[in-house]
């Protein structure tokens, strides 16, 4: 882990390059005393990243910032963003992004390409802790590989299933007054799903205990999977296995007072909008799912608040904060589209929730999955120090942090069920007991209802690397309070900037 981790290092401090230019004269200095940027700056840079859901990530990216004069650093006039990478857990991220609040004068907008594969996508079943997660049935080790006589170890891909997702979007905002602002975009999501192709996973190792030297790793292809199971249970519908596209429009409105967009040591960001989502599958060659379409409410609050000044006027410590809900207002949404986490803006590959380093840091990704969920994030922000190289401007920052996570809209599992097999099974016992899991509900299930609106908590602490306030290398470190959230002792990211 530590040589990745100065591999990082390494390629933050020696790869970004400035493009050429004359510097303006006389040179002017931003707020910290430091020479402002201007003209075109990018840097080139290998993508090597590490997340605990989907490995270790390589390949390239590139952020391409055009400063114009400076007079408005360290916001930029364009910023354009390339990505192309493949994890060592089968995930792929191809992503192409833009924004600028000055192509259109008055008006930021946002543009965003993005295809990103995935072989084993998390799947840990409907309604947080009301799905029982037994880490021991997917945690493979050389002396509990599945042999004769080992009864819980079932398969290292048991919680997941394969998705891809390919996103399209533009968005746009225009100021009401001041710092009030209206928003909206459309775009279209298009997920393909299906199970995990055991095959490929495989690659040359072969599922045969009764050789002598088979390899132990090989996954059994006749193992069933939780998504399996899930649609033998009649808790997911025939129509929303395979995926589907779905476009969608969003309206809302943001109020933004922050001092600056990376990294702010003071103001509020808050919005609050509305998106409704179409839904179409015939392409997968089953019937167009109307009833898949549905409209979304997503409410956010993110407030910064600087705590300590040093004698130099810079800002050292931060305490910031963001609360967040997304709950269902009308209409049926696919299990699929309910850990994809709405948001006004693209500016980040990921929006999954709630789960894993880009909401919950520490818990599994996708381990809420529901109709309706809450979350909020706490962290102190301190800037340890602040240094040059060449030209670039350079900060080191630490973050501890708290993050939480809960249902507020859950699944009616009987009532999933019942719709899903046109009345034939009226509750979820009745259906695993016709699936031939009847006896097995206290191992998939919690019967206390109070589990479904429990809370998921972690905590954890993180170190920040930035160049020129809006590139930042970001490594957290966040372990879960309950072991149902995630049975290893803590989760490690390595990411592109702040969380929120």
């Amino acid at each position: 882990m530590k040589k990745y981790f100065i591999l990082l290092l390494a390629a933050v401090i020696a790869l970004p390059m400035a493009a050429k230019k004359k510097e303006p004269k006389p040179q002017e200095v931003d707020s910290l005393g430091r020479k402002i940027k201007t003209g075109w700056n990018f840097g080139i840079l290998p993508s090597i990243a590490y997340d605990a859901d989907y490995g270790f990530q390589g390949g390239v990216l590139t952020n391409v910032y055009y400063y114009g004069d400076g007079k408005q650093y360290p916001e930029y006039i364009h910023s354009l963003y390339f990505e192309g990478a493949y994890t060592t857990k089968h995930h792929g991220i191809f992503r192409f992004n833009y924004d600028s609040k000055y192509l259109i004068p008055g008006y930021r907008l946002t543009l965003d390409a993005t295809y990103l594969p995935d072989a084993m996508c998390d799947f840990y079943g409907f309604n947080g802790y009301q799905s029982k997660y037994n880490s021991t049935w997917h945690n493979w080790k050389k002396d509990t590989a599945k042999m004769p006589g080992y009864e819980d170890y079932r398969s290292r891909v048991f919680y997941k299933y394969k998705r891809d997702l390919i996103r399209v979007a533009g968005d746009i905002e225009g100021t009401i007054y001041k710092d009030l602002k209206w928003n909206a975009g459309v775009g279209v999501l298009g997920y393909i799903i299906d199970d995990c192709d055991i095959d490929m996973l495989n690659g040359k190792r072969e599922f045969d205990p009764d050789k002598p030297n088979w390899d132990q790793k090989a996954l059994n292809p006749d193992e069933e999977l939780l998504y399996d199971k899930y649609k033998d249970w009649k808790l997911i519908g025939e129509d929303e296995q395979k995926g589907g596209w779905h476009p969608y429009a969003h309206v809302g409105l943001t109020y933004d007072s922050r001092d600056k967009r990376q990294g702010p040591n003071r103001g509020i960001y808050t919005d609050l909008f509305f998106t409704y989502s179409a839904a179409f599958n015939a392409a997968y060659g089953q019937q167009a799912s109307a009833g898949y379409n549905h409209l979304q409410f997503n409410f956010n609050f993110r407030h910064y608040i600087p705590c300590y000044t040093d004698k130099n006027g810079v800002n050292r410590i931060t305490f910031a904060y963001r609360l967040g809900l997304q709950n269902l207002i009308a209409g049926n949404s696919p299990f699929y589209m309910n850990n994809y986490l709405n948001t006004l803006f693209l500016q980040r590959v990921y929006y999954e929730g709630l789960g894993g380093g880009n909401s919950i840091r520490g818990m599994m990704a996708n381990r809420i999955l529901a109709n309706g969920f809450a979350y909020a994030n706490v962290e102190f922000r301190f800037r340890v120090a602040n240094f040059d190289i060449g030209r670039q401007h350079f900060f080191v920052g630490l973050n501890p942090f708290f993050d939480l996570g809960m249902v507020t809209q859950p699944y009616n599992l009987d009532q999933l069920v019942e719709n899903h097999s046109n009345g034939q099974y009226h509750t979820l016992q009745e259906s695993m007991t016709a699936a031939g899991d009847g006896d097995q509900y206290d191992n998939y299930f919690s019967t206390n209802p109070k589990d479904i609106y429990r809370p998921h908590m972690t905590a954890g602490v993180g170190l920040k690397i930035g160049m020129n306030e809006n590139f930042v290398l970001s490594a957290d470190w966040g372990m879960p309070i309950d072991r149902q959230d995630n049975n290893k002792l803590a989760n490690f990211y390595v990411k592109m900037g702040y969380l929120f």
